[in-house]
């Protein structure tokens, strides 16, 4: 091998040029980088465990062999765990793997709306690269206690049982439960659908669902108009158990962002239950102690710091509020189970939807009875408090009597005539998917089957009256006006829409025959 050798004030002037001792060309400006690599000592399904980073922070990204990367959530003093966020195929024992110096985060801003991405940021949707200038990590603290205020304005979902008994006011987390095939997706959507031209963004965050069902959901949406205003977060049962785990809280990152800009965000997370099984994976894959039903003793704050994050804050903040519907799954209408007790006791309410409603063809399939919400009647619109008392007075002492009357009892007429009505209500309360209705509409039916004008119409042929009581109602425009704008519902404006009401109904049963 030859040697190359130069007198060294050669060297001074070929160094002062930016060349190196045999000519070649180097950095002007050379500096040392100190980074810290560690090795894979075993992997699993999902984690690793990794010698070497005693630096690494909880939470922090680290990046394996061809940019694949992880999350380290447990750190021991001889090795950190792993959570892996892609596939693990390709990752062996003794592979390099360094450290990021920043935590898990996800892309914000505007340019998010109609898009569909996962937990890390990345698109899913074939759109390209996403538009956004700023990236805020996907585990914040909630906001403080006096950066809040009151939860006083409705969300409108366009559900008449939920507008009326139920409701939901912006900031408030109302909790959808029921067993496995019951509509909590449907009522999920069609709030999300109800949004358009009311100022609410929304964000679908899809945990361990199967690719055709998540692609039916933004299908949906898509063809309503509803993912111009829209993010879907997706981490599917296809994709590693760590995305599953962070896509909650990457979603709420996402709101949380538009939040603090003043915007009213509506987040619905499709579903906890399979969050809470990614989660006691991941735990007894770390080989953490196991706690009832195997889930780790962190369980319950694994949601609570999620769904505190949900909140109104003060004017002075903007006056952004983030609104969370977050969805669980019971088994055999268990509603004492651990995780659905885990989040009544952490929501502000619950729509629960009965198995048994659902296959007496009761849509959507909410029991009223079981359901609540602790805040959205401070929030509700006053025109709707005139006529919820007596509907959901109404429809108890039907459901009451119609078990009653089971056992072959016979009624008095006054009792008949309310199980008449009870059915009537029944009815009314009915509403296909993706046929939500606006305030005026929903009024506009609620009026007319407690005032008793539809107590002489046959259950099956309110459907076709619907029409005609929108449109008496949609021709009052200035006492709409007035009932949007928060103002009560007066004993004679309730009159002057139950006369218009009567005709309409009237006139339909005379052109009836």
């Amino acid at each position: 091998m030859t040697r190359v050798e130069r007198p060294i004030d050669d060297l001074l002037a070929a160094t002062a040029e930016g060349l190196d001792a045999v000519g070649r060309a180097v950095p002007a400006d050379p500096q040392l980088t100190v980074r810290e690599v560690g090795r894979v000592r075993s992997i699993s399904q999902g984690v690793a465990r990794v010698d070497g980073l005693v630096g690494t922070a909880v939470d922090e990204l680290v990046r394996f062999g061809g940019g694949r990367l992880g999350v380290a959530l447990d750190l021991e003093p001889d090795q950190v765990g792993v959570v892996l966020l892609d596939d693990t195929h390709e990752i062996v024992a003794g592979d390099e793997v360094r450290r990021t110096r920043r935590v898990l985060d996800v892309p914000v801003g505007e340019g998010l709306a109609g898009r569909v991405i996962d937990p890390a940021g990345r698109p899913l949707d074939g759109g390209g690269r996403l538009r956004t200038a700023a990236r805020l990590p996907v585990q914040r603290p909630a906001p403080a206690i006096m950066d809040r205020a009151g939860v006083e304005r409705p969300l409108q979902t366009g559900l008449k049982v939920v507008d009326a008994l139920i409701p939901i006011g912006r900031g408030q987390r109302e909790l959808i439960l029921g067993d496995r095939q019951t509509g909590k997706t449907a009522v999920a959507v069609d709030a999300i659908c109800n949004q358009a031209g009311q100022g609410v963004r929304c964000v679908y965050c899809a945990i361990g669902q199967r690719q055709a069902s998540v692609a039916q959901v933004v299908a949906d949406l898509r063809a309503r108009g509803a993912m111009e205003y829209t993010t879907v977060v997706v981490a599917g049962g296809e994709h590693p158990v760590g995305l599953q785990y962070a896509a909650p809280y990457a979603a709420t990152s996402v709101a949380e962002h538009l939040m603090e800009l003043g915007h009213d965000v509506l987040v619905v997370y499709d579903d906890l239950t399979r969050h809470a099984r990614a989660y006691r994976e991941l735990a007894l894959l770390l080989r953490r102690p196991p706690g009832r039903e195997a889930y780790p003793g962190d369980v319950f704050y694994l949601h609570a710091r999620l769904l505190e994050r949900a909140t109104q804050l003060r004017p002075s903040l903007g006056g952004g509020s983030l609104t969370a519907l977050p969805i669980v799954e019971t088994q055999a209408e268990d509603l004492a189970a651990y995780i659905p007790t885990n989040l009544i006791s952490i929501t502000d309410g619950q729509v629960y939807l009965s198995p048994r409603l659902f296959r007496q063809g009761q849509f959507p399939a909410v029991d009223v009875g079981r359901s609540v919400s602790r805040v959205g009647g401070k929030a509700q619109l006053p025109a709707y408090r005139a006529v919820a008392g007596d509907l959901r007075l109404a429809y108890a002492q039907f459901e009451e009597l119609e078990r009653f009357t089971r056992y072959g009892a016979r009624l008095e007429d006054s009792r008949r005539r309310q199980l008449e009505r009870g059915r009537r209500v029944r009815e009314v309360l009915k509403q296909r998917q993706f046929r939500t209705l606006s305030v005026p509409s929903q009024l506009a039916e609620l009026i007319a089957v407690t005032d008793g004008l539809l107590d002489d119409v046959a259950p099956e042929r309110i459907d076709g009256l619907r029409p005609a009581l929108h449109d008496a109602v949609a021709a009052e425009g200035d006492l709409v006006e007035a009932i949007l704008a928060g103002e009560s519902l007066t004993a004679d404006a309730r009159a002057r829409l139950r006369d218009r009401l009567a005709e309409r109904v009237g006139g339909d049963r005379d052109g009836g025959g």
